[in-house]
């Protein structure tokens, strides 16, 4: 069995553990619960956009190494390299920034409509 598949299983055994909880509350208890919605609103938000940063990171910095090394390889293709690379760099910020988004819509917008208080 690969490390990938050992960390896969371990994420998803660990998601299904944190969120199995979630389903078991009574009717009643759902109603009084929206200042936890908050607050795990705000920690998905702060998580999502972790992950997301450390991630787009690691993806343009995998995507630099492999221009340079393409023009190393071969420099009379280095604008081609150069467009290519501009526009995979866009991309990969775009999907940072898509996250950011929606971090802020969680953060400053009650989630799921405004709570009712009773």
């Amino acid at each position: 069995m690969s490390t990938r598949s050992v960390v896969t299983t371990a994420l998803v055994l660990m998601t299904v553990g944190f969120v199995s909880p979630v389903y078991a509350q009574e009717a009643g208890a759902a109603a009084s619960n929206a200042g936890t919605l908050i607050q795990w609103s705000l920690a998905t938000s702060g998580f999502a956009l972790a992950i997301a940063a450390g991630l787009g990171a690691l993806g343009q910095g995998k995507a630099v190494a492999a221009a340079v090394e393409a023009i190393a390889r071969n420099p009379s293709a280095s604008t081609d390299i150069r467009a290519n690379l501009l526009l995979g760099l866009v991309l990969i910020e775009s999907l940072v920034i898509y996250v950011l988004l929606i971090s802020l819509i969680l953060l400053f917008l009650a989630p799921f409509g405004t709570p009712k208080v009773a």
